[in-house]
């Protein structure tokens, strides 16, 4: 399963990943030192986030028409050219120009990066290739997030910013040596191929609407240092899991995990109302959640194209996250945190009907296109 061009393009996404992740929390507060304050802040990261989300519905058409290597190469610049402009100035209109530009690298490069592991693993090894990929690209956030923001403030913004540019640009070197594939776009739009697509999506973003939830108010719903140790639980949970269950489903069918990987987390978002379940919350939260990653990615590359299951797939899971944490913020005000955590745990339990439709929905496509 790990021939050299699926070892090269994992080099090259993980760099580029750890590029965009370098720079996550370390822009915002830039904007926000360079007198931007906190409106900025988050301006920053909503206007990266947009970007993101827009360039993902137009990745499937950018790879039947350029192929992958051309994506993913254009994925790299964008996360880390911009980065150059940085040390040059913090007024807002430069960083938020800046967040639009690496937003759609991301969105290119995450969407890249998930069809072509897709095309380059044997179709029978398909769920582990899929774990193994997420395992990769996990690493990056859990080393570039707390690595940034100390770096930026032991060395200074711009040594950051440097490095953030110049790791992703490294990336380009493994491009060439991949193979020259394009997508070919799914011409089927019938209803039953829609619905195929569109009961895992659903399933998928009801947990990353509540991932939005957890990373963006754990911090203030709890105490700062027991929200950082519950978050990290989950960022390794999450992966191992997402790994597990790639073997599982090749073996049994992703299908099988969508139930338990729901169950599990709806359960651990509902321990967040008590402070003593935080963390075996958080522990089950991510397992669930690393299930549901792989399992509906799994599902949906049955059904259909992988570059349109790529776009949707990763959609899905930025858009939910904006969502869960736009949404929850004017919901906390009314309901508390700890109902509010409990009608989030519900929004997933709604979601459990659609696991038997899926179940149940014959498989319209079953090995990717080129």
């Amino acid at each position: 399963m790990m021939n050299r061009s699926m070892t090269l393009m994992m080099a090259a996404t993980v760099s580029g990943m750890l590029g965009f992740y370098l720079l996550f929390s370390t822009v915002p507060l830039y904007a926000a030192a360079g007198g931007a304050g906190g409106f900025g802040a988050g301006l920053a990261t909503g206007a990266m986030m947009l970007s993101t989300v827009l360039l993902e519905l137009a990745v499937p058409w950018l790879l039947a028409r350029y192929g992958y290597r051309a994506a993913l190469a254009l994925g790299l610049v964008l996360l880390g050219v911009p980065a150059l402009v940085l040390p040059l100035s913090s007024a807002l209109p430069v960083v938020l120009a800046v967040s639009l530009l690496r937003g759609g690298g991301l969105g290119i490069l995450v969407v890249t990066g998930t069809a072509l592991t897709a095309e380059l693993v044997p179709a029978e090894r398909r769920g582990e290739g899929l774990g193994v990929y997420g395992v990769a690209v996990g690493i990056p956030s859990v080393m570039g997030l707390p690595l940034g923001l100390w770096a930026a403030g032991a060395l200074g913004f711009t040594p950051v910013f440097l490095v953030a540019a110049l790791v992703p640009l490294a990336g380009l070197v493994a491009v060439p040596m991949l193979p020259a594939l394009k997508a070919r776009p799914q011409a089927s739009s019938s209803s039953e191929h829609v619905s195929g697509l569109a009961r895992p999506i659903l399933i998928f973003a009801s947990v990353t609407v509540a991932t939005g939830v957890l990373v963006t108010f754990l911090p203030l719903a709890v105490s700062p240092s027991l929200a950082s140790v519950a978050l990290l639980v989950q960022s390794i949970c999450t992966p191992a899991a997402r790994w597990w269950a790639g073997r599982f489903g090749d073996r049994h069918g992703s299908a099988r995990l969508l139930l338990p990987g729901l169950a599990l987390g709806a359960a651990g978002m509902a321990l967040q109302v008590w402070p003593g379940g935080v963390i075996a919350g958080m522990v089950l939260f991510g397992i669930g959640f690393g299930l549901l990653q792989n399992a509906t990615l799994a599902v949906m590359f049955e059904r259909g194209a992988v570059g349109r299951v790529s776009a949707l797939w990763n959609l899905a899971y930025d858009a939910g996250m904006g969502v869960g944490a736009v949404g929850f913020g004017f919901l906390v005000g009314a309901t508390g945190y700890g109902l509010g955590f409990v009608l989030v745990a519900l929004v997933m339990v709604a979601a459990l009907p659609l696991v038997h439709r899926v179940s149940s929905t014959p498989t319209v496509i079953s090995s990717p296109s080129l």
